[in-house]
């Protein structure tokens, strides 16, 4: 019943866009390794803010940061949410959208969350393929586009560990044959891990990588709630990264308490496995920052019953002291309501620029429940001997204009053999490229 509330005010909350409850601290304050974590605040509406949908007009793009510059490596894709490249260059592309869930979309509850989606530029019918772009001609803008894969399942995660290609669907993680240079792969999938999904299957995107190792997967697999609102038996399994033996055909939880941890990737000098989490919503504008942390094997990191260690959330019920006490903190808060959902470390030897030699990227989808919105940009956090070290930088933003419509919405995030950043725009249906500005009359 309260969830039916709740959902109900936001919706009357979207319709009045902006009335109730704001933000009283910046951003900035939810940011870093010791993040201002003010009171909760509990409203009559949760806040609802969400950036109509507009699209990139012309030959518009987004804004690079200083000594930096973007073009769109590729457009009209069918909502571009991650990437991965491969080692003769070529970007692969998940194109993919929230899968059916009928227990999700049932009833009024179901109905008015399908509208705040689709506001949200989401929910549309998802292609359900990855797709091979390359640049033969090396200027920066793909020339070639193919179908790679076709009939998958919601994909996002893909990695490569010698001849073998694994696809993360929603429902669990496949494996197809790979042969270097390939421009297709025609062979039937087959079934590696399978990953919790579901007719609910709330947090549908699982994400993908390979582990410091070589040889194992981690996956990210989200909550099916906000805060354990459907009752913990349908988060089984969920929450949660898992460790994938795709030799011996085994899985295991491998860190827990994770909201919605998404993008996941291996930093360079310590190897650590790290990934970016959502936190959870409706305890107002400043609460609670996402994050990226270092996963310690085995850990727990609070949700649902605390958020950034011991701050216990009141609304679950019923509550767990045990678990509580044993909430790591994460290593670095990403501001509150960011969405922030790509990571990808950068490659020391071949940085984008120097400035940003070591660190991560961080594609921050954006905010639709705060109220001013966050997010909507790619930020790159400095790191010093594998750990953060400073505030964040502004690599591209932009992705609102004047209004605060939304032309696009940065996801995934990687680096290509050039020295250049990728960033899927599934809103904008546009991968683009970032490089360092070439000096007059120089090359790439």
């Amino acid at each position: 019943m309260r969830a039916f509330r709740l959902l109900f005010l936001a919706l009357a909350g979207s319709l009045v866009s902006g009335c109730g409850e704001r933000a009283q601290l910046p951003v900035s304050a939810g940011i870093g390794p010791d993040p201002v974590l003010p009171e909760p605040r509990s409203t009559l509406i949760p806040t609802v803010q969400i950036a109509d949908v507009v699209g990139w007009r012309g030959d518009a793009t987004p804004r690079a940061a200083a000594g930096l510059e973007v073009v769109a490596f590729a457009r009209d894709l069918e909502h571009p949410r991650w990437l991965y490249v491969l080692p003769d260059g070529g970007v692969l592309v998940a194109e993919s959208d929230t899968p059916p869930r009928p227990e999700a979309s049932r009833g009024l509850r179901g109905w008015i969350a399908s509208l705040l989606m689709g506001k949200a530029g989401s929910g549309g019918r998802s292609a359900d393929r990855i797709t091979l772009l390359r640049d033969r001609d090396a200027d920066g803008v793909a020339d070639e586009r193919r179908v790679f894969l076709h009939g998958l399942k919601s994909p996002i995660g893909m990695a490569l560990i010698g001849d073998t290609f694994f696809v993360a669907n929603t429902d669990g993680v496949v494996r197809f044959p790979y042969a270097a240079g390939a421009d297709r792969i025609e062979a039937e999938g087959v079934p590696v891990a399978a990953l919790p999904a579901g007719d609910l299957n709330w947090h549908w995107t699982k994400s993908l990588t390979v582990g410091p190792d070589g040889e194992k997967l981690y996956a990210g697999v989200g909550s099916n709630s906000n805060v354990g609102e459907n009752g913990m038996a349908v988060e089984e399994g969920r929450a949660a990264v898992w460790e994938i033996d795709p030799e011996a055909g085994t899985a295991r939880m491998f860190a827990r308490g994770l909201r919605n941890p998404v993008g996941i990737d291996v930093e360079p000098v310590s190897r650590r496995i790290w990934v970016a989490v959502n936190e959870r919503d409706e305890l107002g504008s400043d609460l609670v920052p996402d994050y990226m942390t270092a996963l310690v094997e085995g850990g727990f990191y609070g949700w649902p019953y605390s958020y950034f260690g011991d701050h216990v959330d009141e609304r679950v019920r019923p509550q767990r002291p045990d678990l509580v006490a044993e909430a790591l903190v994460p290593d670095y808060a990403l501001g509150a309501h960011t969405a922030s959902l790509g990571l990808a470390f950068a490659e020391p030897h071949a940085p984008l620029a120097p400035l940003y030699a070591e660190g991560a990227f961080v594609g921050q989808h954006g905010s639709w429940n705060r109220e001013p919105p966050s997010g909507y940009k790619v930020i790159f956090v400095p790191f010093a001997e594998g750990r953060p070290a400073g505030a964040p930088l502004d690599v591209l933003d932009g992705f609102l204009d004047e209004e605060g419509n939304a032309r696009g919405r940065p996801v995934g995030v990687a680096l290509d053999h050039r020295r250049g950043l990728l960033v899927a725009d599934d809103v904008g249906d546009t991968v683009w490229r970032v490089r360092a500005a070439p000096h007059p009359g120089g090359r790439e």
